[in-house]
């Protein structure tokens, strides 16, 4: 298959629990080291924001903290990170980056990896695969001049990861940026169309990534724990629903049907702009 232009870029954008790792990213480390069960952790964490009237994404990040300094454990980043060495990925995800972005360059596209995710920043940079992304945008804290996180910086739930999608789409990777990403662009001058986006998540807190990708003519996967076949017929009535394109397991092992998608919807990204091309002419 022939080249494209060089600027030609397609997107994969993650969320991280239930999506490139099973489970919750504090429940390998964290909550275990401050002496709750993860059920525990999380239904103070609900209780609180039900108590309060608030976000349930900011009561977990302040209940980690108070959590922490209850138990005297290190609030640096450094400490944080090195919960993310102990958390397990699915199943291929360790030589899932260079394969497809392999495949892309053979076909003459850029691929480019992005998170997008209600888990903790700091721990995602803690695992192996934090240097394939382009950025990674999840919940992070403050840190004071001692590098001791003490609030929440950002704060990333169900419907302010769309912000990051429309972010990709103009190339403004800052968080703190809201003038790029709000300032009118042509179509053509955003480094990423909506329709060469792959957004790849779980659960309910992707439910409106996934829409408003796939409604802007991108790709939507709703991906499940292939440990558990169940979860496919549950996970299944998004397509339904009209809100995802695939449903696959999270399994990123070479020819895997997860492997097979994504790589179908390159070479469709591919032929839809040979033949855009061909049409301008």
């Amino acid at each position: 298959m022939g080249t494209v232009d060089h600027k030609f870029t397609i997107a994969l954008i993650y969320d991280f629990d239930g999506t490139l790792a099973a489970g919750n990213m504090q429940e390998y480390d964290f909550i275990p080291a401050v002496g709750k069960s993860n059920f525990e952790f999380w239904d103070e964490a609900n209780h609180l924001a039900e108590a309060q009237d608030a976000d349930q994404i900011l009561t977990y990040m302040a209940l980690m903290i108070r959590s922490a300094q209850a138990k005297g454990l290190s609030l640096r980043r450094e400490a944080f990170q090195e919960s993310g060495k102990k958390v397990e990925l699915y199943e291929g995800v360790m030589e899932w980056f260079d394969r497809i972005n392999k495949y892309g360059e053979e076909r003459g596209v850029n691929i480019v990896h992005y998170i997008n995710s209600s888990g903790l920043k700091e721990i995602i940079e803690g695992t192996p695969i934090a240097d394939k992304f382009r950025k990674i945008y999840a919940c992070s804290f403050l840190y004071n001049v001692d590098g001791i996180a003490y609030w929440p910086g950002v704060a990333v739930n169900y419907t302010n990861k769309t912000q990051f999608i429309f972010k990709i789409n103009k190339g403004v990777e800052s968080v703190y940026d809201t003038k790029q990403v709000n300032r009118f662009m042509e179509e053509k001058e955003r480094p990423v169309p909506f329709s060469r986006m792959i957004y790849v998540g779980d659960g309910t807190t992707d439910i409106p990534c996934m829409r408003l990708v796939k409604n802007f003519g991108g790709h939507s996967i709703a991906v499940y724990n292939p440990k558990d076949e169940s979860k496919r017929g549950e996970i299944s009535t998004l397509i339904r629903d009209n809100r995802v394109n695939h449903v696959c397991p999270a399994d990123y092992s070479e020819d895997s049907e997860m492997d097979v998608v994504v790589k179908a919807i390159i070479d469709k990204c591919v032929a839809d702009h040979k033949l855009s091309l061909l049409e301008a002419e």
